[in-house]
């Protein structure tokens, strides 16, 4: 039923149910929850599910989360779909239906309503989650992923300092021009200026 690729790094107090797929290089936190009665979770590569996510799927919906994605603490995913260099935000809620396009931000504390859509490159905030800016947020959001992916090789090594000292920041100035690189070889995101 569970398909985990042997590098994800899973917290000994998460717990996973059912039909989950998770990929390479992605992290599971302490009290995350993934419940999948019907319907499955898929998980991308080198995204990060914090410290008490709770992730389920609806009866008519599956819950996919893309590449280099960080939910963070407290987050609830419930039967949608986000997009691959995303970060929805501290206690943020998606419901059933809902989708948050590629390279956003949901804002802590959001709930994007079953069936709302978040356009790729926005930020959204409030209740009900609204676009307040288009912005391109993939650099970013990426970054943010790399970071947890690093954070998961010293966790399960008993080290719970990677964010400091100078190999920290080596590491930081390769990552960021490791992404500006590929992202430099995509196409340019439409629409995603400043404003509102």
């Amino acid at each position: 039923m569970q398909e985990i690729h042997q590098s994800v790094w899973i917290a000994d107090s998460a717990a996973l149910y059912g039909r989950v797929a998770i990929g390479e290089g992605s992290s599971l936190w302490p009290n995350c929850v993934i419940r999948a009665e019907c319907n499955e979770v898929r998980i991308g590569r080198h995204s990060n599910l914090q410290d008490f996510v709770m992730v389920h799927v609806g009866y008519e919906h599956g819950t996919r989360i893309g590449d280099f994605c960080s939910i963070t603490h407290h987050a609830t995913i419930h039967g949608a779909e986000v997009g691959d260099d995303c970060l929805v935000g501290v206690g943020a809620v998606l419901m059933d239906g809902a989708v948050v396009g590629r390279g956003s931000i949901v804002a802590p504390g959001a709930v994007v309503p079953p069936g709302g859509v978040i356009p790729p490159h926005s930020v959204a905030a409030g209740v009900p989650a609204r676009v307040i800016r288009r912005r391109d947020c993939r650099a970013e959001n990426r970054l943010n992923a790399w970071n947890y992916c690093r954070n998961a090789l010293a966790y399960a090594q008993g080290e719970h300092r990677a964010w400091h000292g100078p190999g920290y920041e080596a590491f930081l100035a390769e990552k960021r021009a490791e992404i500006a690189r590929e992202l430099a070889r995509e196409p340019a995101a439409p629409d995603a200026q400043e404003g509102g």
